[in-house]
Parts: structure tokens; sequence; C-alpha cells
């Protein structure tokens, strides 16, 4: 009995070291991941939020005929509009 959790011992601290490994690995790959997440967007040009706020708003007032649900669609010009069926009962 002895023999059989005295072999066991040098196994369990080999799959330790074994999963202690691949938690190493898998942490510098995320690291690698990350650092390259990080060296994109460093390079992406920012503005300021109150810019593109004032750019949305200036959007949003030079389409606004545009836009259906501020102007309607005309009902004859509407894809959408409920079809009445004339149902006739024979």
């Amino acid at each position: 009995m002895s023999s059989l959790l005295a072999g066991e011992a040098p196994r369990r601290e080999n799959r330790m070291k074994e999963v202690m490994s691949n938690n190493s690995t898998t942490s510098i790959s995320q690291a690698r991941k990350a650092v390259e997440q990080l060296k994109m967007e460093a390079y992406l040009d920012r503005i300021k939020v109150s810019k593109a706020a004032a750019d949305l708003l200036a959007y949003c007032d030079a389409h606004m005929g545009e836009d259906p649900l501020i102007i309607p669609v005309p009902a004859s010009e509407n894809p959408f509009r409920e079809k009445k069926l004339f149902c006739t009962i024979l």
C-alpha cells in the first residue's frame, strides 16, 4: 500500500508542475494579446467627446428630412402598411 502512495506523489507533483506551466503559458499568451490590442488602440485617432457630440447633432440636423420616424412615409409609398383584405362570404 505504501508503494502505491509513494508512486502517486511524484505523479501529483508532475501534474501540478504541468498545470502551473500551462497557467503561466496561458497568462503569457493573454498578456501578449493584451499588449497587441493596446498597441492597436494607441494608433487610433481620438477626438473630444464635445466634438463628437457636436458632429452627431449636426449630422442629425442635416438628415432630419430623410428620417421616416420624424417625417412619416406617405401611405402610398409605405411597403409595410397594412393591406386591407376584402373577404366575401359565399
